[in-house]
């Protein structure tokens, strides 16, 4: 079985994935920040402010067979109410911080037969929906790291991004606080439903594996149709 890194692991898509990878019997090394983690079998938790200028990741073991850096925000507002600021504190959330922790554990990952890293974007960059400049700006940084950091990396390391629709998260809660909002946004998707963590922790799950061992470089969409198809 095999050992990963899951950082953002006690909430949404993280918590998610890092279940799914420990019920396939995995090792799961998870970290968390404002969110107590909870207790799952084969999971072991520790604190990490992915923030921080240093990361100390000493509690990781000296290989991983993956790598997933789940941290993100979902901030929607007018361009013209967006302070630069703000920008950069996505920024430094979603890319550097992601940045930081791969250059953390590169060794580790090199270390490993068929290692893989999984970063996320989101539908919006590619689509252009309003309100949604800052949390696109961000992601859009992250799909051009995976295409750039997956061909540097190659052929040892394989790097991948997950770009999900809106989805029944903590970090979505805002969008999809009541019934009426909830079918709103489900109306949007040609499959006419909200996705779940759980829809895009099975995705994860099937990159990091054997299985996908051919894929490296691509952002995979997992958004019931959204970005595809127009009915």
């Amino acid at each position: 079985m095999a050992t990963y890194l899951v950082i953002g692991a006690s909430s949404g898509i993280g918590k998610a994935t890092a279940k799914i990878l420990a019920l396939e019997g995995h090792s799961i090394i998870g970290t968390y920040h404002k969110t107590e983690p909870e207790k799952i079998e084969n999971v072991r938790y520790f604190p990490l402010d992915v923030i921080q200028d240093t990361l100390n990741f000493d509690f990781v073991p000296e290989q991983i067979d993956g790598l997933i850096y789940c941290p993100g925000s979902i901030n929607l507002l007018p361009f013209k109410r967006i302070q630069p600021k703000d920008f950069l504190s996505d920024y430094n959330l979603q890319v550097v911080g992601a940045i930081k922790s791969i250059q953390a554990n590169l060794n580790r990952l090199k270390s490993a037969s068929n290692p893989s890293i999984i970063v996320f974007s989101t539908v919006a960059v590619q689509q252009g929906f309003n309100f949604h400049t800052q949390v696109s700006s961000s992601k859009g940084a992250i799909e051009g790291l995976v295409r750039s950091l997956a061909a540097e990396l190659s052929p040892t390391i394989r790097v991948n991004a997950v770009a999900p629709s809106i989805t029944q998260t903590p970090l979505a809660k805002k969008l999809l606080s009541n019934s009426s909002k909830i079918e709103a946004n489900a109306q949007r998707h040609p499959l006419k439903k909200i996705g779940t963590a759980k829809d895009i922790a099975h995705l994860v799950a099937f990159l990091v594996s054997e299985k996908a061992s051919w894929i490296t470089g691509q952002v995979v969409n997992v958004d019931g149709g959204i970005s595809t198809l127009k009915i």
